[in-house]
């Protein structure tokens, strides 16, 4: 009896470890890090997208573009859920903070490593910057929260009245710790349990509580900052494998945000035009790939017998 207690104990101290760790890849060389896990849903209890995407350091959307099919609110139980924790790097500088909005993610480099977050975005014409270099210029644990005039009144349209300012603490929707980024954004917390991996801010960067907390601790005053919008992410790899990472673009128009299940249309770069045309790329692996939009890295140029 106790070896088999030891045993479970032992396997869901790995089970911890490993979601605690899937943010974290080494900085080896190669753009495409990580591995994918599986997880099987529990085929007698309840459970949502968002409580499995919290345990491993994904957004919901990064969730559902993996799963498709899977009901997010009510999956079905016992279902095996592909857990997307293999990606491309984005092909920009390894330096600091790169928050790229379409496939909801935010990059820490330092050293040898780089911290994966997953984050929630601005609201449509509320957009989190999609182009642009700045810094860290200021940090503050307990951070108060001014709503601007304007939020102010979309609030009470809705019957909901904010003060002035509302003071520091749990209930602050900038949660216990923020970042300001040049001088209109914060990279903050949160005071809700859902939003991440979806367009919910009015422009800052949020961050589930536990995420903000490890990345307040680790970035100094001072740090570059670098937002992209990239839905389409390549990388040709030293052993010459050839990879891609589709995500869903994100909406340019209110009539685009609400059709959620349609495909938004790419706007294809002439770098990305050019790189479809490698002669050693599967085109009907690549199609596939730029219909499906999993945001899981595809093999393009795979051995063939």
């Amino acid at each position: 009896m106790l070896k088999k207690l030891s045993f479970i104990l032992s396997a869901a101290i790995l089970c911890i470890s490993q979601a605690e760790a899937t943010n974290i890849y080494p900085l080896n060389g190669n753009r495409v890090v990580g591995e994918e896990l599986t997880y099987k849903l529990n085929p007698n209890g309840t459970t949502t997208l968002e409580y499995v995407a919290a345990e491993y350091h994904l957004g919901l959307s990064n969730m559902i573009e993996a799963n498709p099919g899977i009901d997010p609110i009510v999956p079905q139980k016992g279902a095996s859920l592909v857990i997307p924790t293999k990606l491309i790097l984005p092909a920009t500088v390894q330096n600091g903070i790169v928050v790229n909005s379409a496939e909801m993610r935010l990059y820490y480099y330092t050293g040898s490593k780089v911290y994966v977050y997953p984050i929630g975005i601005g609201q449509l014409g509320k957009g989190t910057p999609l182009d642009w270099v700045t810094k860290v210029e200021r940090k503050r644990a307990n951070p108060t929260w001014t709503p601007t005039a304007e939020m102010r009144k979309e609030y009470a349209a809705q019957g909901e009245y904010l003060p002035a300012v509302v003071p520091a603490g749990p209930d602050n929707p900038m949660g216990l710790f923020a970042m300001y980024v040049g001088k209109l954004f914060a990279i903050h917390g949160t005071n809700a349990d859902f939003g991440i991996g979806l367009r919910v801010s009015h422009g800052c960067v949020r961050l589930r509580n536990d995420d903000n907390e490890d990345l307040f601790n680790r970035v100094a005053v001072g740090t570059r900052v670098e937002f992209i919008n990239k839905p389409i992410k390549y990388a040709i790899e030293k052993n010459g494998d050839i990879y891609i990472e589709v995500h869903q673009p994100l909406s340019r128009s209110q009539s685009e945000f609400d059709n959620f299940d349609s495909t938004v249309p790419f706007t294809f770069s002439k770098d990305e035009l050019d790189f479809f045309k490698d002669p050693r790329i599967n085109q009907d692996i690549l199609s596939k790939a730029l219909e499906e939009r999993t945001g899981r890295p595809v093999l393009l140029n795979p051995a063939e017998f």
